[in-house]
């Protein structure tokens, strides 16, 4: 898709972006991440080394809050790479610049939790972000319908990662800060969902390839962190976030919020993308199910 043609079908959607724009911050409410920190925790590590021993949540909650924090420590390539496909002027590029500041609390709150709490090695993990950081995030994604069908369903990926990590610390103090965390990334998903059902009343047949596309291939953006299979696997076994929860809490409600079956009018390419999309589901149980006869995950 040319770049002009990519200008004019955000111009076109601009009206909506702006009342979408509108809608959020009327909607959420800013939080301030300094009031949810145990500070009273916190010890001098010059004085006293980390060390295992000190953690106070389960292996598994401390993996899914490390990796969903070294995530959200991508945040500057995420900004990037949606500037690239926004015109400088608009809605869009106004949503850009409040999007990436609401989201730069989640590093920041994540980190001061488990530095405070003593829930991760300090070294390790600023030797982790600063490797993230160097990696870089560099999605391709070919249009805007790519790249607004990605951000609604990796925001709400990160909801429900978010919100059950939360539940599996078995702490009430990580359960509240990822809750607020998880609750801003839905504020995010509502607008991107948003955007992206304006986008199929707009440009149909674009929207539904570019969701098809997004389906198939979909990875959270944590994928460039170091040992980030082994760390999905735990995550997974734990009901954190596996093929089950993306299935259920994820792929299925967008289907159902985007009204994909219910689309007509569409022409022979849109039809046969529209039956494509209505098919993933059903491949995404086969997988869950042989994961599940595997390993037997716990079901958050």
């Amino acid at each position: 898709m040319a770049y002009e043609q990519q200008n004019e079908l955000i111009q076109a959607l601009d009206p909506t972006i702006r009342t979408l724009l509108n809608e959020h911050r009327e909607r959420r409410t800013h939080w301030y991440f300094h009031e949810l920190v145990p500070w009273e925790q916190g010890r001098s590590f010059r004085d006293e080394p980390w060390d295992v021993s000190q953690c106070s949540i389960g292996e598994a909650a401390r993996t899914a809050l490390v990796l969903n924090l070294l995530t959200e420590d991508n945040l500057p390539y995420y900004h990037s790479a949606l500037e690239r496909h926004v015109p400088s002027d608009g809605a869009l590029a106004e949503w850009n610049r409040l999007w990436t500041a609401e989201e730069g609390q989640h590093a920041i709150a994540l980190r001061s939790y488990l530095l405070t709490s003593r829930n991760c090695d300090p070294r390790a993990l600023e030797n982790e972000r600063l490797t993230v950081m160097s990696t870089g995030y560099y999605p391709d994604w070919r249009n805007p319908a790519e790249l607004f069908a990605y951000t609604t369903a990796q925001e709400l990926a990160t909801r429900v990662s978010h919100r059950n990590a939360g539940r599996v610390t078995d702490d009430p103090v990580a359960f509240e800060l990822m809750k607020t965390i998880a609750a801003d990334e839905n504020h995010h998903f509502v607008f991107y969902k948003g955007v992206m059902a304006a986008m199929l009343r707009e440009a149909p047949a674009l929207a539904l390839d570019g969701i098809y596309s997004v389906l198939v291939n979909f990875q959270m953006p944590g994928s460039v962190i170091p040992g980030f299979l082994r760390r999905s696997m735990v995550i997974a076994k734990a009901g954190v976030y596996n093929m089950r929860v993306h299935h259920d809490r994820v792929v299925m409600p967008l289907i159902r919020d985007w009204g994909i079956e219910k689309i007509t009018g569409l022409s022979a390419r849109a039809s046969e993308l529209q039956e494509k999309i209505m098919a993933w589901p059903s491949i995404i149980v086969e997988r869950a199910e042989r994961f599940e006869a595997k390993y037997s995950p716990v079901t958050v």
